[in-house]
């Protein structure tokens, strides 16, 4: 999408036909974001065969190519929504054109790319605003204007993906700690507006994950501090009880859960993946 171009594009695969009332299985729309890749792409596979799965992100070729991979992996047709949810009206261009592919969305997992790593008092305020649109106050868009909808329509399930060091803070990870802190408590108070409707909404927080995401935290750690990287890596996995990363599947794996009918009385509640690490109660 070009620098200032707000307007969600739609690359369908298939075409959803209305389906009035309470939508079944066959019938949920979901809508990933980061899907091109980690954590979001995983999220995609795990839905696709069961969901009209829609991957959305800021990168067309690397949508399409995901697409593609997920087409090979599992068979579904998987649509693709290029939009950049940190513009200001991303999420009412993202959902109009949903609803001419595919209709609405009745799963919404909120997943975005993290933010760079800094120091608390490194953090400049260009960096904290671009991260809060990211991560805050775009999903929370999103979310507003999705969930209503969810409701009327008696289904919807919210997944914010955010992180385990919401809950043990790690102190290169500033930006990340703190507006996915707010996304928390945020996500906390949405949960108690539209449950009796039946739209839960939940939080996901993985720990250490074998993804490019990871792997560059690692690398800035290692280029601020001289260690080695694959240092860097050991130190990272001997804290984990189960000795060694996630894998993206194992967090999908908490999403395709909480976004399932079974999972309709888990509301408000953060579900960490993390092998163990996370030390609080």
């Amino acid at each position: 999408m070009a620098p200032g171009d707000h307007t969600a594009r739609l690359n369908p695969t298939w075409q959803r036909a209305r389906v009035p009332g309470r939508p079944t299985i066959a019938t949920r729309t979901a809508l990933i974001g980061g899907g091109a890749a980690g954590i979001g792409y995983a999220i995609a596979a795990r839905l696709a065969a069961t969901h009209r799965t829609v991957i959305t992100g800021r990168h067309a070729e690397s949508l399409d190519a995901a697409a593609t991979r997920l087409k090979q992996q599992t068979g579904a047709a998987v649509g693709v929504l290029v939009n950049d949810i940190a513009a200001p009206e991303a999420g009412t261009a993202a959902l109009a054109a949903l609803a001419a592919g595919y209709g609405p969305p009745d799963v919404l997992v909120l997943n975005a790319g993290g933010p760079p790593p800094g120091r608390i008092l490194d953090v400049d305020d260009e960096t904290w605003r671009a991260g809060a649109e990211l991560l805050l106050l775009g999903p929370l868009r999103l979310a507003r204007l999705a969930v209503p909808a969810m409701a009327e329509r008696g289904f919807g399930r919210i997944v914010f993906v955010t992180s385990a060091a919401v809950r043990q803070p790690q102190g290169d990870l500033a930006v990340s700690v703190v507006l996915r802190s707010a996304v928390t408590a945020a996500a906390k108070l949405l949960s108690r507006e539209y449950a009796a409707a039946g739209v839960t909404v939940n939080c996901v927080a993985p720990g250490a994950t074998d993804t490019h995401r990871r792997r560059d935290i690692l690398a800035a750690r290692s280029a601020r501090t001289g260690t080695p990287l694959a240092e860097l890596d050991d130190q990272d996995t001997a804290t984990v009880p189960a000795g060694r990363a996630g894998e993206p599947d194992e967090i999908a794996a908490a999403v395709a859960f909480l976004v399932s009918a079974e999972a309709g009385y888990v509301n408000g509640t953060v579900l960490t993946v993390d092998g163990g690490r996370t030390e609080t109660i």
